[in-house]
């Protein structure tokens, strides 16, 4: 059926499977056959949800504060039982002995210590150490974490900086990290602040990705995407291309290692059912440029969009070497 076609035309029932791709650098990681969003990337506007658990501590893992008030008790000599509360310098001051740091011990290391103490003042000390405001500090935290009616839980907005700051463990940079990188983190800081403590972070308010188009086509401007979608596709969402568009010759950008990578993507032989293209897939803060004319250099690309204001935010500069060009042409 094929030999029926005349020539030039497309034979009957004609197919063509094209490959996809994407820069060199995250070739292998993107476009995989995962969704995009399956490993989703904090971006500045999200609002994150912190949820919280607070476990009970085991015994050799609790340890003094200074918010804790201990109960020392001489069953022999109950004159020296005395209820004493950590002073802000970590110590307790105790009959016969004097001062005493217990800041930062389990109660079992303060029940050694002080019989220690107590073995050059009493023939054969018998003591016992107990906490009495054991739960003081978890009630406190309780209370400054609560949020009616969400329980334990804290909204934490992700600023344009890409900092994001968590009740009680302060400020970290969470941009273009995933929620289980984020998780991990927070997580080694509360347990650091209060053993036994969970938390557990999902994404409450998704900012939106976006891709960006400029130059020759018919709506330029910001355009937010909610799946992986093709350099093609992002010419639809801009109302396809003007008269003018030089297609063989388009601009991509993408941030790679704190460096803003340009490439050229030639989308004329892929229209052309060239054997050499494949789909080239965009990711969320790409620029796409269609410029009018064949850019042949760095040089003559920064001339093209020296007038776009976007690029302003950017810092983009010719000798700042924020900027490189990848030599990736017609691949």
């Amino acid at each position: 059926m094929n030999g029926c076609a005349k020539k030039g035309e497309l034979p009957p029932d004609f197919e063509k499977p094209y490959h996809r791709t994407t820069y060199s650098f995250d070739q292998g990681t993107y476009p995989s056959d995962q969704d995009l969003f399956l490993t989703y990337r904090i971006s500045p506007g999200d609002v994150l949800d912190v949820m919280f658990q607070i476990q009970a501590q085991k015994a050799e893992e609790f340890r003094i504060d200074l918010y804790h008030e201990i109960h020392v008790v001489f069953p022999d000599l109950p004159d020296l039982t005395i209820t004493q509360k950590i002073m802000p310098t970590g110590d307790v001051v105790l009959p016969y002995v004097g001062q005493v740091h217990v800041l930062g011990l389990t109660l079992d290391e303060v029940h050694a210590l002080l019989e220690k103490k107590y073995e050059k003042i009493l023939l054969d000390p018998q003591l016992s150490v107990t906490v009495t405001n054991m739960d003081a500090r978890i009630e406190q935290i309780r209370k400054d974490l609560h949020t009616a009616p969400r329980g334990l839980s804290k909204l934490v907005n992700v600023r344009p900086d890409g900092y994001a700051t968590f009740p009680l463990v302060g400020d970290f940079f969470v941009a273009f990290k995933t929620l289980k990188q984020v998780n991990a983190l927070i997580q080694e800081k509360y347990e650091a602040f209060l053993p036994g403590m969970q938390a557990d972070l999902f994404l409450h308010e998704q900012a939106g990705s976006v891709v960006y188009m400029l130059g020759e086509v018919m709506k330029p401007g910001t355009y937010k995407i909610d799946k992986p979608i093709s350099l093609l596709q992002a010419m639809t969402l801009a109302g396809s291309f003007t008269e003018n568009a030089k297609l063989e010759n388009i601009i991509l950008f993408r941030r790679h290692e704190q460096k803003l990578i340009a490439r050229s993507i030639n989308l004329e032989n892929l229209l052309a059912l060239k054997d050499s293209e494949a789909f080239f897939f965009l990711r969320p803060d790409d620029i796409v440029f269609v410029p009018k004319t064949k850019i042949a250099s760095l040089a003559h690309l920064m001339q093209q969009i020296a007038d776009i204001a976007l690029f302003d935010g950017w810092g983009i500069g010719i000798g700042g070497g924020t900027l490189e060009w990848m030599d990736e042409a017609n691949k």
